[in-house]
């Protein structure tokens, strides 16, 4: 199977309909039918690793101000309890928790709906364990590569540029980058294309774009689990490749077979 980062933007994009939208869509038309899907989201940070284990993991709202009709979405994907208890077996290097309380956050379920709108692939959650170093990370990630031949689809999201503080809300819905999101986004493309993994493990040593860019790890850190997993015949491509409101980027990345 290939390997997925999706930048997800804001959660109405579980609504809208966008050209964002159409690039998940559009992306799941060229690769196999998974037999489950392995999130890794922004959105469940944890002391210590889990990964979700329950047969029907609930839709989690973990968001607020947000209109009632977004609120109203419901995903039922099914959980797989069986991969969980792979995924903790798989992984070595620490001791990875069984998680029956947590679900499918907005990370996942938003982005995730517009893939397979049936909610007919069982869906797992991997949680990021916010004391970890952005290296240490990506070598966790590595562990996981086994389940690529399994037919499990390893899906990262968040986003590559990710400042909340500095979003231009008067243009929300434009399509528009300030310098150092555009910076800082080139310069991480250019790494991925050239498979130079080294400066995108030390993003805070890169310089003021990645500070700007990357103020907190957490919607970067899903880019690393995806770069991890990258295999040596892998080609690489872009997809909803654009900056909007200024501070995000809703950059998408494929690993994978060439399409």
């Amino acid at each position: 199977m290939p390997v997925l980062f999706l930048g997800h933007g804001s959660p109405m994009i579980a609504i809208e309909e966008n050209q964002f939208v159409k690039g998940f869509r559009d992306i799941v038309e060229k690769i196999p039918t998974p037999k489950a899907i392995l999130c890794i989201s922004a959105h469940w940070e944890t002391r210590g690793s889990f990964v979700t284990a329950m047969t029907t993991p609930p839709t989690i709202h973990d968001f607020g101000g947000f209109p009632q009709a977004l609120f109203d979405v419901q995903y039922p994907a099914a959980g797989n309890p069986a991969l969980a208890q792979e995924i903790k077996n798989l992984v070595q290097s620490t001791e990875v928790g069984l998680d029956v309380e947590w679900g499918l956050d907005h990370g996942a379920w938003t982005v995730i709906k517009h893939m397979y709108p049936e909610a007919n692939i069982p869906i797992v959650e991997f949680s990021l364990d916010y004391r970890r170093t952005p290296e240490q990370h990506y070598q966790l990630a590595q562990e996981l590569k086994a389940l690529r031949k399994k037919g499990v689809l390893i899906i990262g999201s968040g986003n590559i540029v990710h400042n909340l503080r500095a979003v231009a809300w008067n243009r929300i819905n434009d399509v528009f980058g300030f310098d150092w999101a555009i910076e800082a986004n080139e310069t991480i493309k250019k790494a991925i294309l050239e498979r130079n993994h080294k400066p995108l493990m030390n993003p805070f040593d890169q310089g003021q774009a990645f500070q700007l860019a990357i103020p907190t790890p957490e919607h970067y850190l899903p880019l690393l689990y995806a770069l991890a997993l990258e295999g040596k015949d892998d080609e690489i491509s872009f997809f909803n490749d654009e900056p909007v409101a200024g501070s995000l980027s809703m950059t998408s990345v494929y690993i994978g077979q060439n399409i």
